[in-house]
């Protein structure tokens, strides 16, 4: 049994947002009560994702500065903590400039169109317990639905542009991003197998057992899905080492490059939503959402989808950049395959026995990753040796 303090803590924003309505209720009709419940859940998704965004960049420049042996921010306020603030007031008072040739209202309406599918998806994650905003029995679907619009408003800036390096990392973009979501997409299917919903919060409840542990990332099948999944979508959000659509070194700054000011800060605030809500949808379908032993379900969830996003910032200061063929590759001939050969071990672990079950997890999974990397081991042309001329 929870105790009642702990009952209340981790139930303190849903007995917040009870409160206030029950107050409502006694002066206004129902259907009021009912607009005023909508505009709490949208006003707090409004608040809290440009809030994430801010301080996901300042974590991350302070996490690349002690990996690069830096202290990274630190004059700003305490602790640099009132830097995103001073960036924020930098982008709304830098000069807006649009080039002479581009497409003037498509190039304004890219960066408003690309936040939109990013604060969308908030909808669908259980923040905790009964902390969803909208609890659809397809909240998975409209995920990978809402997920897979964002290549659109990327293309849209980079083709009103009319500039050569923002086109090429628009194509990029589309390419990658259809290419990772396929296997993405695949990558969940287990998950939905196991739980038998599309519900967010049906999987969390799935994976309730002793101590609140009993986690889909603890077998076979649920850590190369997790693997998978996790891989695609940091591939999703263009971060490194899958940045190709804004390689600097090639394309200038890639489909952003004529964007300046507050659009830029748009496009970036919607690549840091979108890492937050793919490490919150990662962390429900196989790291157990909010479950958990001691603490709140909402620590539990910040805590896991942190710890996922401190690893793509580990990715981004330890990994070298994809090669544009090696990226496609990867996708398509190692994790598309890998994918499916993991939704048949998944079959099989729901009608066999437990012991049975990893045995035959670890032996196929064991001969199809030694197939797959022998199949995609990079030919290496033998060294030619001329003989002297006497």
């Amino acid at each position: 049994m929870i105790r009642s303090w702990e009952f209340y803590v981790d139930m303190i924003f849903v007995t917040a947002k009870a409160w206030i309505l029950s107050l409502l209720g006694r002066f206004l009709p129902d259907w009021i009560v009912v607009l005023a419940s909508i505009t709490i859940s949208g006003v707090v998704i409004l608040c809290l994702g440009p809030v994430i965004m801010m301080y996901l960049t300042l974590l991350e420049r302070k996490v690349i500065g002690r990996i690069q042996n830096r202290y990274g921010p630190n004059r700003v306020g305490k602790w640099g903590l009132l830097q995103p603030i001073a960036d924020g007031i930098k982008m709304f008072t830098k000069e807006d400039i649009v080039p002479a040739n581009a497409d003037k209202i498509v190039h304004l309406l890219a960066p408003i169109v690309i936040v939109v599918p990013a604060l969308m998806i908030f909808l669908v994650v259980p923040f905790g317990e009964r902390m969803t905003a909208v609890n659809l029995n397809i909240g998975l679907l409209f995920f990978i639905a809402v997920s897979s619009v964002t290549i659109l408003p990327i293309f849209m800036g980079s083709w009103a542009s009319r500039n050569k390096y923002s086109l090429l990392g628009g194509m990029r973009t589309a390419a990658q991003m259809i290419s990772y979501e396929i296997p993405m997409t695949l990558a969940v299917v287990p998950a939905i197998m196991m739980s038998q919903s599309l519900s967010t919060n049906t999987i969390v409840l799935a994976q309730t057992g002793d101590f609140d542990l009993h986690w889909f990332i603890f077998t076979p099948w649920g850590i190369v899905g997790f693997i998978i999944f996790f891989l695609c979508a940091t591939a999703e959000c263009n971060r490194p080492p899958f940045d190709l659509p804004e390689a600097e070194s090639e394309l200038v700054a890639g489909f952003h490059t004529e964007y300046s000011g507050m659009k830029f800060a748009l496009f970036y605030m919607a690549e840091y939503m979108n890492a937050f809500t793919l490490c919150g949808i990662a962390a429900t379908l196989f790291l157990g959402g909010w479950q958990g032993p001691f603490l709140p379900s909402w620590l539990w969830f910040f805590g896991k989808t942190f710890l996922l996003i401190c690893v793509m910032i580990w990715f981004r200061g330890t990994f070298p950049r994809f090669r544009v063929d090696h990226l496609m590759g990867f996708a398509w001939k190692f994790l598309l395959p890998l994918t499916l050969i993991n939704i048949l071990l998944t079959a099989l672990w729901q009608f066999t026995s437990n012991l049975t079950a990893w045995l035959w997890s670890i032996l196929i999974l064991g001969i199809s990753l030694w197939i797959l990397v022998k199949l995609n081991r990079t030919f290496v042309p033998e060294k030619r040796h001329y003989p002297l001329e006497s």
